[in-house]
């Protein structure tokens, strides 16, 4: 690359990271009226249920966005299996997410997807490759010894919905993977209408088995979550569930967004706004305090996120010809 072209990389890029950094605290504001929403009703509907209707709903929004980025006729990839992988992780991610989240506080659950950064790290490292410097691994075991403190396992205050929330950040850190991946071939409006699309096929292919087995008795309250009987849900419960739509929609698009557009060292700590946002929710509808140990737990795997994105931020970038 010549001078004139560094320059004007040098002149462009704080400009490209601000802008991804306004859509991701955009993108955390629409999706933190989903778990909301989900607590609201209370586990009233089987999980299948409100996600099926979400993303019919939520399809053709990502319609809009594609036209919005002035393209024409249906979101095409060269790339379509990354895609349907991608969309698989996203279900899985939500689902289990929307599982624990029946049953523990906001600001818990929150707390639990701080360790994002940290498994983010260790799939670079198995997957990709990545080398991490000692000081990082150091910073892994303190993040993980906050994890230990959130969840507090063995104790009487734990609840097994936690588990579901370790294994929703486990497929949303494979999403995070899958979309560095996809970002450099397909746009954020494409990678939101395979995701979508895929996690409804998933959901329908789910869907005659959690009926065809029915409800489980003395069933954990996630698990019972899942396998919930179908209702007809009333005009209020249904326009909260189709106005989910809108908002996964808007989420999934927002977020690749920011992603493709800033560099994710630089915009993933704004990630960590989530945190005050759901404390404010929970605190306001709920009346949710977190716990010594949940906020103790929260500010350990804050501090080890915040030194691995930092360590990341510090590494020297490719040269460049």
């Amino acid at each position: 690359m010549d001078n004139k072209g560094l320059s004007e990389e040098l002149m462009t890029r704080p400009n490209t990271n601000i802008r991804g950094i306004g859509f991701l605290i955009l993108a955390m504001l629409i999706i933190s009226f989903q778990p909301v929403a989900v607590k609201w009703m209370g586990g009233s509907y089987p999980v299948l249920e409100m996600v099926v209707l979400r993303n019919l709903v939520a399809l053709p929004f990502t319609l809009l966005f594609f036209r919005y980025e002035g393209r024409r006729g249906l979101p095409t990839t060269q790339k379509l299996w990354p895609e349907v992988i991608r969309g698989i992780f996203l279900f899985l991610s939500y689902t289990t997410y929307m599982m624990g989240l029946l049953v523990l506080p906001l600001g818990q659950v929150e707390a639990i997807r701080y360790s994002g950064p940290i498994m983010i790290t260790v799939l670079s490292v198995l997957l990709l490759g990545e080398k991490v410097k000692p000081a990082c691994w150091l910073a892994l075991l303190v993040g993980f010894g906050g994890v230990v403190l959130i969840v507090l396992p063995g104790s009487a205050s734990f609840d097994a919905g936690s588990i579901f929330i370790l294994i929703s950040v486990l497929f949303y850190a494979l999403t995070v993977i899958s979309t560095r991946k996809l970002q450099a071939t397909d746009s954020s409006a494409t990678m939101a209408f395979y995701s979508s699309l895929v996690y409804l096929l998933a959901a329908l292919v789910l869907v005659p088995i959690t009926v065809s087995i029915g409800e489980i008795p003395n069933a954990h309250p996630s698990i019972a979550f899942l396998f919930h009987h179908w209702t007809m849900p009333t005009l209020v419960d249904g326009i909260i569930m189709g106005g989910l739509g809108l908002v996964w929609a808007g989420w999934t698009y927002f977020m690749s967004r920011a992603y493709s557009m800033a560099q994710a060292s630089v915009a993933a700590p704004f990630e960590y706004l989530s945190l005050p946002i759901n404390l404010m929710w929970g605190f306001a509808i709920w009346r949710e305090i977190p716990t010594v140990w949940i906020l103790a737990g929260a500010a350990l795997t804050l501090l080890s996120g915040l030194f691995i994105l930092n360590a990341a931020a510090l590494q020297p970038e490719p040269r460049r010809r």
